[in-house]
This record gives C-alpha cells, structure tokens and sequence, in this order.
C-alpha cells in the first residue's frame, strides 16, 4: 500500500529516515519540512568552518562526493520532495493533517500523512540579560549564524572575543576564535568547572590549564550579567559577576533545549524539560507519530533515567531507526552512553557514561581508577601519557564511565569507542579488563591502555590497592597541617625528588628510589600514612603492596602519579 510521509525537520534525522525509507519503500511518498532555507548540514561542523579547517559552508551541506545536499538534490537524487522556507504550525491527529506556511508567501497548506516524523531539532538557550539584542551578539543556532560570524571576522571587524559557556561547542569556538584568527578570546563559564555533568572536576582542569596556555582566557564560576553597548547598537564589552570585559564578538553558547512545541500543543506527551517522550521503536504517545534528533528524550543505559543527548551522530542512526518501524522492519533504539570526544588545540577530552561524581548522586557505591599510560608502546617514538579515568560501582563492579585526556589522536577515540560499548553491554572490570583490542606498538601498548585501567579497578575493589583522593591529596599539599601525620615517599630517582625534599623538608618529602624500599623499608617511620607518589602510579602499587607484607606501615596511593599532577597546573609541581 502507497503510503504518505510527512517529516518535520530536514537537518539531520529527518533526512536520514528520508533517505532510508525511499530506499526501503520507493513506492511511498516522502515530503520533509523545514523552516530555514539551508538543509542537511553538519551542525557539528560549525566550529571547524568558522576556523578555517573546513574553507567553505557549503562542504558542511555536501556529500562525500560533493554534492550539495539542497532541495533539489533529494527531489531529484533521492526521489523526497523537500518545502525548505516552510514551517509546521500544527497537528490534527484526528485528521492526520500538519498546517504549514510558506515564510516567504505566507501561504498556508494542510499536509495528508499517512505516519508523522517530528525532527524538529532544539534552539539555543538565549540569556535573559540586558544587551542581547545588540549587533555583534550571536548564539550559534544555524549555519547562517556562523557564516556571518566568519564574514566579520574575515573584514577585520573582531579583535576581542567573549564566549558566554564553557561546554564543548563553546571550548571549540573558542579555540576557532584564537588559534586561526589570533583573536584575544575570553571564556566565560558559570558552574565551577568547564564540561559540567560531562567529566569530572579535575579532567576540566587539565584542559583549562591546556587552554590557558593556548592563550584563551577562563573564568570559571562567573555569570554574564550585561551587554555593554557602544552607543551605537553594538556591544563593545561584557559585565560579569566579577568583572568587565572588553569584546566587539559575543557568542552564546549556553546550551540548547528541545523544540518540541508542536508536539506539546498536539498533545503528545513531552517532558517537564521540553524533551518529547518515545518508546524503543521511537514512537512518540501517539503510535502513527515518531519522533527523533535532539528534541527527544533518550533512556541513559548507564542509570535506566531520561535523559538529553543532542548529538548528531545520534540523531542519525535514530532516523534510520524511525525509517525502518515505519516499513515494518523492527528495529529499536535502546538508550544512550552519553559519549562525547573533542579537541582542543592539540589536547583530545572525552568520555562515556557517567561521571563519578554523577556516579555518587546516583546512589551507586562508586569509586575511580586513575591512570597515566603511554597511548602506544612506551618505546615507540613519539608515545605520549594519556590520562584516563575508569568509574565504577563496587558492589556489582559494574563499570559506569570512562574519561580521557590527552594528545589529539585517535588513542583516545579508540577506548573510549570500546568503552561505550562495553558499557551498553553492563559490562564489569573483569570484561574491560579482558577485552581484546587490536596492538601493534605504532597504536598501542601490549596491555592496552583499557585493560590497565580495569586491572586497577580490580586492584582496588579487592582491596589490594587504596588510594588516596585526588582531591583531598591536593588540598594537603596546600596545607599540610590537616594531616599531620602524612607524608610523601617518592620512589621517582633522587635528582628527581631533590627539588622536593629540598622544598617540604626531608620529614615531609621522603626520597627512596623504587628499587631500594624492599632493602631500606626499616628508615620509614612507622607512625606515619605515607602518601605513596611516582610518574604513573603503577611503581607506587608495587611498594604498597611489599610495605602491606611487612604489616608495619600505612600507605595510599597517588593513582596516575605525577603525570597526572603537572597536568592539573598546581603551583606547587616543581618540572
């Protein structure tokens, strides 16, 4: 039977179920619908345009062999009729009708569908604060927005930029702003840390330290609170919470909600937070209506909780999920990890699942492994430490997320990609601890960096390996008298610790070379908690475990070592 589709949204789901379905059902008539007049564009790649590694806007719409994807392409290529300028005002169920208006001729037509796809996608939060409707203000909501910005800035018009957001699109234009363009960029974050809800606390910090050094101003735990404006409609500077900043460019970045209105005012049933609610075939409260991309709400795999994943990679496999359902070809889209992967510079960060802290609220019993491997074999040129971070629950072992932080290379890419399917799986340390990873020294080491991870978890879940909170270690070498009775045993070469033995006293600072602990274990004292410390951690396992065996002396960890330490940019870390 010939039926009629009728698909709101042609950015990136609606096109890809589009797609899918004409290859599925030829037969069938497939129409989408969009508001703007640019369609099926990468909107990841906005901030690689306004950079310069992407030179034109139109390779963001185009195929791989470099067509551009408009209205005529999927007429005439793929057989979908498109109405770009054309935006849906409303549903009738009963009728099963859309009413929709051309923005240009204001005309207004009723749409017959058959099975309904809502694509609509999310907008960008705009900031309830005086001066945001000045000129040079911008929140990067489309590809026009981003074509004009790099028009500005390409005439010369923009020396000191601000961006208002420190979550990942935010970091990226920063960099796009400073590295390319040298433009002198503040970044303005609210909550105390950049990546909120996405890494944890000491993972933004070593990529705060990475930006700082790139030149980009950070101000985290600060709050826009005014535009200025030069007198002449544009802003010309920003008041914060803490001070007044100079800029000719302001870009919004503080995140996005769902545009689910229309299916709110069709009566469908939407979250408190706009996100519209769909089952795992992502049907939405009414079966001939589907739903999918960044105005839906998923399921976290990881907490079994709704939750918001605008990514479009996401919103594309959703789109050939909704294709196939509507030819009656089961198919289900589960859940979400909530991975994510971005550069800065020449730092990578990424992460899946939940974070310890997350973690915690959660209600699990959880715990982190920390650690700093060599992304390849360690004696293979050009090897450099990567920082990852594996959290778990320790009643089930139970792995629930993985951090990384380290050069821009798919090293990174790599585990955190066989993390989030482990992770899908409810996979424990023992099953990352044995998973198989391709090795070949240019790409790994033979104990992958993954496997590493786990067998510190296991370490520590069977009570073989304690560790000392990175946190409460930090705040201790500001001030030592909170715990007395520590101090440190580095088992890194002597002229290595001499700086530090030099600085906190050889009481404070003990210098003992990994391999003479088992033959001078009896110069430590035994009433004191030494706080164990070497480059990468694993020396510093070994020595606890051997002064476990002689029963006399208490002992923690830095899990990750040093390497973990001269990343976070403390004042005390002595190169």
């Amino acid at each position: 039977m010939n039926k009629k589709i009728v698909i709101v949204g042609a950015v990136a789901a609606g096109p890809k179920a589009a797609c899918r379905l004409k290859r599925l059902r030829p037969d069938w008539e497939v129409t989408m619908v969009d508001q703007d007049s640019l369609i099926s564009y990468g909107g990841c790649g906005i901030p690689y345009y306004v950079s310069g590694d992407v030179s034109d806007e139109s390779e963001l719409r185009a195929t791989s062999f470099h067509v551009v994807r408009d209205a005529n392409f999927f007429e005439h290529s793929k057989g979908v009729r498109v109405l770009t300028r054309t935006r849906a005002l409303a549903i009738d169920r009963q009728a099963k009708t859309v009413l929709v208006r051309n923005l240009d001729s204001g005309v207004e037509q009723r749409l017959a569908y058959d099975e309904l796809m809502l694509a609509t996608g999310a907008k960008p939060f705009d900031l309830p604060i005086p001066g945001a409707e000045l000129d040079g203000v911008f929140t990067i909501s489309d590809l026009h927005k981003a074509i004009e910005i790099k028009a500005r800035i390409a005439q010369g018009k923009v020396s000191r930029a601000v961006v208002i957001g420190g979550g990942a699109i935010g970091i990226e234009m920063a960099e796009a702003l400073t590295d390319l363009w040298g433009i002198e960029t503040t970044l303005l974050e609210l909550a105390p840390q950049l990546l909120p809800k996405l890494v944890d606390r000491h993972f933004a910090v070593m990529l705060t330290k990475h930006l700082i050094d790139k030149n980009v101003a950070v101000f985290t735990g600060e709050s826009a609170v005014e535009l200025l404006d030069d007198g002449q409609g544009k802003v010309c500077g920003v008041r914060t919470t803490g001070r007044t900043l100079d800029a000719d460019l302001v870009i919004m970045a503080v995140g996005v909600r769902p545009r689910s209105e229309l299916a709110r005012e069709a009566g469908l049933d939407v979250t408190s937070w706009g996100g519209i609610r769909v089952n795992q075939r992502l049907q939405t409260s009414d079966p001939n209506i589907y739903a999918a991309g960044d105005c839906i709400a998923v399921t976290s795999l990881v907490t079994g909780r709704e939750t918001y994943a605008p990514m479009g990679s996401l919103a594309n496999r959703e789109g050939r999920v909704v294709a196939d359902n509507m030819a009656s070809i089961p198919s289900q889209f589960k859940g979400v990890c909530g991975s994510f992967i971005m550069k800065a510079f020449e730092r990578c960060i990424a992460a899946t699942g939940i974070t310890y802290e997350a973690a915690l609220k959660e209600g699990f019993e959880a715990d982190y492994a920390l650690t700093s491997p060599p992304d390849r074999a360690h004696f293979f040129p050009d090897q450099a430490v990567v920082i990852l971070q594996l959290v778990f629950d320790r009643r089930s072992r139970r792995v629930l997320g993985l951090q990384a932080f380290g050069m821009m290379n798919d090293s990174i890419s790599a585990r955190v990609d066989a993390a989030a399917a482990l992770i899908a799986q409810g996979a424990t340390i023992e099953a990352f601890g044995l998973v198989e990873m391709a090795y070949a020294p240019p790409f790994s080491s033979a104990i992958d960096s993954i496997n590493a991870a786990a067998y510190v978890a296991e370490n520590m879940c069977d009570h073989r390996l304690r560790r000392v909170d990175l946190d409460r270690f930090l705040a201790w070498m500001e001030d030592m008298s909170i715990e007395p009775n520590w101090a440190v045993l580095d088992l890194r070469h002597p002229l290595e610790a001499a700086p530090y033995v030099k600085k906190y006293g050889p009481e404070r600072w003990v210098a003992l070379e990994y391999g003479q602990v088992r033959t001078r274990s009896g110069e430590l004292a035994t009433d004191k908690t030494y706080i164990i410390v070497c480059n990468a951690g694993t020396r510093s396992y070994e020595i606890q475990v051997f002064l476990d065996h002689q029963g006399k002396i208490d002992s923690m960890v830095v899990c990750g070592g040093l390497n973990v330490i001269s990343r976070l940019g403390v004042d005390w870390f002595i190169k």
